[in-house]
Protein backbone atom coordinates (compact mmCIF):
# COMPACT_ATOMS: atom_id res chain seq x y z
CA UNK A 1 0.00 0.00 0.00
CA UNK A 2 2.98 2.70 0.93
CA UNK A 3 4.13 1.90 -2.99
CA UNK A 4 0.73 3.00 -4.08
CA UNK A 5 1.01 5.57 -2.18
CA UNK A 6 4.12 7.55 -3.46
CA UNK A 7 3.03 6.35 -7.15
CA UNK A 8 0.46 8.27 -6.89
CA UNK A 9 1.48 11.13 -5.59
CA UNK A 10 4.74 11.06 -7.38
CA UNK A 11 2.64 10.98 -10.91
CA UNK A 12 0.48 13.58 -10.01
CA UNK A 13 3.31 16.14 -9.31
CA UNK A 14 5.03 15.32 -12.49
CA UNK A 15 2.43 15.74 -14.68
CA UNK A 16 1.28 19.29 -13.00
CA UNK A 17 4.55 20.41 -12.61
CA UNK A 18 5.66 21.04 -16.19
CA UNK A 19 2.71 23.45 -15.93
CA UNK A 20 3.09 25.41 -13.43
CA UNK A 21 3.22 28.66 -14.39
CA UNK A 22 5.15 31.41 -11.85
CA UNK A 23 2.32 34.68 -11.23
CA UNK A 24 2.17 36.44 -8.16
CA UNK A 25 -1.46 36.13 -6.75
CA UNK A 26 -2.93 38.80 -4.31
CA UNK A 27 -1.39 38.62 -1.19
CA UNK A 28 -4.29 37.74 1.42
CA UNK A 29 -3.32 39.33 5.44
CA UNK A 30 -6.58 37.71 7.29
CA UNK A 31 -6.90 34.25 8.43
CA UNK A 32 -10.51 31.95 7.16
CA UNK A 33 -12.83 29.96 9.25
CA UNK A 34 -15.05 27.46 6.62
CA UNK A 35 -18.17 25.22 8.15
CA UNK A 36 -19.41 22.72 5.43
CA UNK A 37 -22.41 20.62 5.60
CA UNK A 38 -23.00 17.60 2.44
CA UNK A 39 -26.46 15.47 3.17
CA UNK A 40 -28.90 14.16 1.65
CA UNK A 41 -31.63 15.63 3.28
CA UNK A 42 -32.89 17.83 0.43
CA UNK A 43 -33.68 14.54 -1.56
CA UNK A 44 -37.27 12.90 -1.16
CA UNK A 45 -37.31 9.59 0.50
CA UNK A 46 -33.25 9.63 0.89
CA UNK A 47 -31.32 8.81 4.41
CA UNK A 48 -28.61 6.50 2.79
CA UNK A 49 -25.41 5.82 1.22
CA UNK A 50 -23.22 9.24 2.12
CA UNK A 51 -25.54 10.34 3.92
CA UNK A 52 -23.78 13.22 6.09
CA UNK A 53 -20.39 14.96 6.02
CA UNK A 54 -19.80 18.14 7.94
CA UNK A 55 -16.61 19.90 7.86
CA UNK A 56 -14.69 22.82 9.77
CA UNK A 57 -11.17 23.99 8.67
CA UNK A 58 -8.95 27.12 9.51
CA UNK A 59 -7.27 28.59 6.82
CA UNK A 60 -3.71 30.65 7.37
CA UNK A 61 -3.04 34.40 5.66
CA UNK A 62 -0.78 33.77 2.60
CA UNK A 63 3.05 33.08 3.57
CA UNK A 64 2.10 32.57 7.36
CA UNK A 65 3.11 29.12 7.99
CA UNK A 66 5.67 26.56 8.96
CA UNK A 67 8.89 27.14 7.31
CA UNK A 68 9.51 23.48 7.39
CA UNK A 69 5.92 23.45 5.06
CA UNK A 70 7.18 26.25 3.30
CA UNK A 71 10.51 24.96 2.13
CA UNK A 72 8.76 21.44 1.34
CA UNK A 73 6.40 22.87 -1.09
CA UNK A 74 8.77 24.94 -2.40
CA UNK A 75 11.13 21.84 -2.79
CA UNK A 76 8.11 20.10 -4.17
CA UNK A 77 6.34 22.80 -6.53
CA UNK A 78 8.85 25.46 -7.15
CA UNK A 79 7.76 29.42 -6.29
CA UNK A 80 4.35 30.12 -5.47
CA UNK A 81 2.01 31.67 -2.79
CA UNK A 82 1.42 29.32 0.21
CA UNK A 83 -1.30 28.83 2.91
CA UNK A 84 -1.44 26.42 5.66
CA UNK A 85 -5.30 24.49 6.50
CA UNK A 86 -5.82 22.29 9.06
CA UNK A 87 -9.51 20.71 8.98
CA UNK A 88 -11.87 18.23 10.96
CA UNK A 89 -14.17 15.98 9.18
CA UNK A 90 -16.76 13.39 9.87
CA UNK A 91 -18.12 11.46 6.90
CA UNK A 92 -21.17 9.02 7.83
CA UNK A 93 -22.25 5.69 5.69
CA UNK A 94 -25.62 3.59 5.90
CA UNK A 95 -27.12 1.28 3.67
CA UNK A 96 -30.76 1.78 2.05
CA UNK A 97 -32.91 0.52 5.20
CA UNK A 98 -31.48 2.01 8.36
CA UNK A 99 -34.87 0.45 10.51
CA UNK A 100 -33.41 -3.06 10.92
CA UNK A 101 -30.59 -4.07 13.22
CA UNK A 102 -28.84 -6.73 11.42
CA UNK A 103 -28.22 -4.97 8.09
CA UNK A 104 -28.75 -6.99 4.35
CA UNK A 105 -24.99 -8.42 3.49
CA UNK A 106 -25.35 -6.90 -0.16
CA UNK A 107 -26.20 -3.16 0.92
CA UNK A 108 -24.10 -0.94 1.91
CA UNK A 109 -22.43 -1.01 5.18
CA UNK A 110 -22.45 1.31 8.27
CA UNK A 111 -19.66 3.19 8.25
CA UNK A 112 -18.04 6.38 9.93
CA UNK A 113 -15.04 8.28 9.53
CA UNK A 114 -13.66 10.67 11.83
CA UNK A 115 -10.38 12.34 10.70
CA UNK A 116 -8.38 15.39 10.70
CA UNK A 117 -6.14 16.63 8.35
CA UNK A 118 -3.65 19.30 7.52
CA UNK A 119 -2.63 20.72 4.02
CA UNK A 120 -0.15 22.81 2.18
CA UNK A 121 -2.01 25.17 -0.52
CA UNK A 122 -0.13 26.34 -3.10
CA UNK A 123 -1.35 29.07 -5.61
CA UNK A 124 0.54 30.95 -9.25
CA UNK A 125 -1.84 33.29 -10.89
CA UNK A 126 -3.25 30.12 -12.83
CA UNK A 127 -3.10 27.45 -10.48
CA UNK A 128 -3.66 26.03 -7.56
CA UNK A 129 -1.91 22.80 -5.88
CA UNK A 130 -2.76 21.19 -2.66
CA UNK A 131 -0.83 18.84 -0.81
CA UNK A 132 -2.76 17.14 2.66
CA UNK A 133 -2.08 14.89 5.12
CA UNK A 134 -5.11 12.99 7.33
CA UNK A 135 -5.30 10.94 10.22
CA UNK A 136 -7.90 9.54 12.15
CA UNK A 137 -10.40 6.73 13.04
CA UNK A 138 -12.88 4.39 10.93
CA UNK A 139 -15.87 2.61 13.61
CA UNK A 140 -17.23 3.32 16.61
CA UNK A 141 -14.77 6.02 17.81
CA UNK A 142 -15.65 8.09 14.86
CA UNK A 143 -18.84 8.67 16.53
CA UNK A 144 -21.44 7.87 13.96
CA UNK A 145 -24.20 6.55 15.81
CA UNK A 146 -23.99 9.23 17.85
CA UNK A 147 -24.12 11.93 15.60
CA UNK A 148 -26.63 10.26 13.31
CA UNK A 149 -29.08 9.05 16.24
CA UNK A 150 -29.06 12.37 18.44
CA UNK A 151 -30.03 14.65 14.87
CA UNK A 152 -33.01 12.42 14.08
CA UNK A 153 -34.17 12.86 17.68
CA UNK A 154 -34.02 16.12 17.43
CA UNK A 155 -35.31 16.18 14.23
CA UNK A 156 -38.29 14.00 15.38
CA UNK A 157 -36.83 11.16 12.75
CA UNK A 158 -36.60 7.68 12.97
CA UNK A 159 -32.94 6.29 13.95
CA UNK A 160 -31.09 4.13 12.21
CA UNK A 161 -31.02 0.70 13.77
CA UNK A 162 -28.02 -0.97 12.51
CA UNK A 163 -25.20 0.77 13.53
CA UNK A 164 -24.16 -1.85 15.57
CA UNK A 165 -22.64 -3.82 12.56
CA UNK A 166 -20.82 -0.79 11.55
CA UNK A 167 -17.12 -1.49 10.06
CA UNK A 168 -15.05 -2.21 13.32
CA UNK A 169 -12.44 0.22 14.84
CA UNK A 170 -9.00 1.08 12.81
CA UNK A 171 -6.97 3.93 12.33
CA UNK A 172 -7.22 5.97 9.12
CA UNK A 173 -4.29 7.84 7.24
CA UNK A 174 -4.74 9.16 4.27
CA UNK A 175 -2.69 11.26 1.53
CA UNK A 176 -3.74 13.45 -1.23
CA UNK A 177 -2.61 15.65 -3.81
CA UNK A 178 -4.76 17.81 -6.00
CA UNK A 179 -3.55 20.39 -9.08
CA UNK A 180 -6.25 23.02 -10.25
CA UNK A 181 -5.80 24.79 -13.56
CA UNK A 182 -7.90 28.17 -14.25
CA UNK A 183 -7.40 29.06 -17.75
CA UNK A 184 -9.80 32.16 -18.35
CA UNK A 185 -12.24 31.96 -21.45
CA UNK A 186 -13.36 35.42 -21.78
CA UNK A 187 -15.75 38.98 -21.00
CA UNK A 188 -18.43 40.26 -22.31
CA UNK A 189 -20.61 42.67 -20.88
CA UNK A 190 -18.97 43.04 -17.42
CA UNK A 191 -19.43 38.88 -17.31
CA UNK A 192 -16.52 36.86 -17.10
CA UNK A 193 -15.96 33.24 -18.11
CA UNK A 194 -13.56 30.41 -17.44
CA UNK A 195 -13.02 27.13 -17.22
CA UNK A 196 -11.11 24.75 -13.92
CA UNK A 197 -9.44 21.54 -14.65
CA UNK A 198 -7.97 19.11 -11.89
CA UNK A 199 -6.77 16.03 -11.70
CA UNK A 200 -6.39 14.73 -7.91
CA UNK A 201 -4.71 11.37 -6.18
CA UNK A 202 -5.42 9.87 -2.83
CA UNK A 203 -3.96 6.93 -1.43
CA UNK A 204 -4.63 5.50 2.16
CA UNK A 205 -6.08 3.39 4.22
CA UNK A 206 -9.59 5.26 3.38
CA UNK A 207 -9.61 5.11 -0.49
CA UNK A 208 -6.75 4.77 -3.10
CA UNK A 209 -8.19 6.60 -6.40
CA UNK A 210 -7.17 8.89 -9.08
CA UNK A 211 -10.14 11.65 -10.35
CA UNK A 212 -10.25 13.96 -13.00
CA UNK A 213 -12.72 16.37 -14.28
CA UNK A 214 -13.43 20.16 -14.53
CA UNK A 215 -15.86 22.89 -13.63
CA UNK A 216 -16.77 26.26 -16.32
CA UNK A 217 -17.74 29.01 -14.56
CA UNK A 218 -19.44 32.35 -15.48
CA UNK A 219 -19.89 35.23 -12.94
CA UNK A 220 -17.56 38.14 -11.74
CA UNK A 221 -14.79 38.12 -10.01
CA UNK A 222 -13.63 34.39 -11.06
CA UNK A 223 -9.59 35.01 -10.07
CA UNK A 224 -11.54 35.40 -5.99
CA UNK A 225 -10.54 31.64 -6.15
CA UNK A 226 -10.38 28.32 -7.61
CA UNK A 227 -13.88 26.86 -7.61
CA UNK A 228 -16.19 26.09 -4.40
CA UNK A 229 -15.26 23.81 -1.53
CA UNK A 230 -15.79 20.02 -1.57
CA UNK A 231 -15.68 17.59 0.95
CA UNK A 232 -13.60 15.10 -0.64
CA UNK A 233 -13.60 13.02 -2.65
CA UNK A 234 -15.41 15.53 -4.78
CA UNK A 235 -13.44 17.98 -6.43
CA UNK A 236 -12.45 20.79 -4.51
CA UNK A 237 -11.26 24.28 -4.65
CA UNK A 238 -10.33 24.18 -0.98
CA UNK A 239 -10.35 26.68 1.91
CA UNK A 240 -8.87 29.91 0.23
CA UNK A 241 -10.43 32.51 -1.20
CA UNK A 242 -9.66 36.59 -1.50
CA UNK A 243 -12.25 38.39 -3.36
CA UNK A 244 -10.95 40.62 -5.95
CA UNK A 245 -13.77 43.06 -5.93
CA UNK A 246 -16.65 44.20 -3.28
CA UNK A 247 -19.50 41.64 -4.68
CA UNK A 248 -17.76 38.84 -5.79
CA UNK A 249 -19.78 35.73 -7.35
CA UNK A 250 -20.56 33.12 -9.94
CA UNK A 251 -22.52 30.27 -11.03
CA UNK A 252 -20.66 26.64 -12.08
CA UNK A 253 -21.43 23.18 -13.45
CA UNK A 254 -18.80 20.57 -13.67
CA UNK A 255 -18.15 16.71 -14.04
CA UNK A 256 -15.57 14.54 -12.71
CA UNK A 257 -14.88 10.62 -13.14
CA UNK A 258 -13.08 8.47 -11.00
CA UNK A 259 -10.85 5.25 -11.01
CA UNK A 260 -11.07 3.28 -7.33
CA UNK A 261 -9.02 0.70 -6.38
CA UNK A 262 -9.79 1.09 -2.84
CA UNK A 263 -12.57 2.47 -0.60
CA UNK A 264 -12.64 1.30 3.13
CA UNK A 265 -16.22 2.10 3.95
CA UNK A 266 -17.03 -0.21 0.89
CA UNK A 267 -14.15 -2.47 0.78
CA UNK A 268 -14.00 -3.44 4.46
CA UNK A 269 -11.20 -2.46 6.51
CA UNK A 270 -7.49 -3.55 5.45
CA UNK A 271 -6.91 -5.89 8.69
CA UNK A 272 -9.30 -8.35 9.72
CA UNK A 273 -12.70 -8.85 8.97
CA UNK A 274 -15.82 -7.14 8.56
CA UNK A 275 -18.81 -6.53 6.31
CA UNK A 276 -18.10 -5.44 2.57
CA UNK A 277 -19.77 -5.26 -0.90
CA UNK A 278 -18.44 -5.31 -4.63
CA UNK A 279 -16.75 -1.74 -5.11
CA UNK A 280 -17.89 0.13 -8.27
CA UNK A 281 -13.99 0.94 -10.49
CA UNK A 282 -15.17 4.09 -12.06
CA UNK A 283 -17.88 6.37 -10.39
CA UNK A 284 -18.72 9.44 -11.92
CA UNK A 285 -20.21 12.86 -11.14
CA UNK A 286 -21.99 16.00 -12.01
CA UNK A 287 -22.46 19.09 -10.00
CA UNK A 288 -24.13 23.03 -10.62
CA UNK A 289 -24.22 25.25 -7.75
CA UNK A 290 -23.48 29.05 -7.17
CA UNK A 291 -20.67 31.09 -4.95
CA UNK A 292 -21.18 34.21 -3.57
CA UNK A 293 -18.22 36.73 -1.79
CA UNK A 294 -18.80 39.96 -0.36
CA UNK A 295 -17.69 41.66 3.39
CA UNK A 296 -15.01 38.81 3.89
CA UNK A 297 -17.95 35.72 3.77
CA UNK A 298 -18.27 33.18 0.92
CA UNK A 299 -21.47 31.76 0.45
CA UNK A 300 -21.50 28.53 -1.49
CA UNK A 301 -24.28 26.10 -2.32
CA UNK A 302 -24.13 22.71 -4.85
CA UNK A 303 -25.89 19.77 -5.55
CA UNK A 304 -24.16 16.47 -6.89
CA UNK A 305 -24.98 13.47 -9.05
CA UNK A 306 -23.17 10.72 -8.57
CA UNK A 307 -23.18 6.98 -9.89
CA UNK A 308 -23.14 3.98 -8.38
CA UNK A 309 -20.46 3.30 -6.59
CA UNK A 310 -21.13 -0.42 -5.55
CA UNK A 311 -22.88 -3.32 -7.51
CA UNK A 312 -25.95 -3.44 -5.64
CA UNK A 313 -26.65 0.08 -5.53
CA UNK A 314 -30.36 1.29 -6.34
CA UNK A 315 -32.36 3.52 -8.00
CA UNK A 316 -29.13 5.07 -10.49
CA UNK A 317 -27.41 8.55 -9.90
CA UNK A 318 -27.66 9.00 -5.90
CA UNK A 319 -27.80 12.86 -5.07
CA UNK A 320 -27.10 14.91 -2.27
CA UNK A 321 -26.26 18.78 -1.28
CA UNK A 322 -23.26 20.78 -0.62
CA UNK A 323 -23.66 23.84 1.81
CA UNK A 324 -20.88 25.72 3.25
CA UNK A 325 -20.09 29.12 5.37
CA UNK A 326 -16.67 31.15 5.13
CA UNK A 327 -15.53 34.19 6.49
CA UNK A 328 -12.17 35.79 7.54
CA UNK A 329 -11.14 37.40 10.61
Amino acid sequence: MISRISGCLAALIAVGAPCLAVGAPMPDAFSTITMQLENDLLVPNSDRYYTNGVRIGYTSPTDQLPAIMADFGHFLLGPGQQRAAIEFSQLLFTPENTGITDPVRTDRPYAAILMGTVSLIQDTEDTRTVLSAGLGAIGPPAFGRQAQNTTHVFLGQPIARGWGAQIPSQPVVQLTAERTWRLKVGEAAGMEADVLPAVTAGAGTFRIYGQAGAQIRVGQGLDSDFGAPRIRSGMAGSDAYNATRPFAWYVFVGASGQAVAWDETLDGTPFGASRSVTRTPFVGELQGGVVLMAWGMRVTAAHILRSKEFTNQKDGLFQFSSLSVAFKF
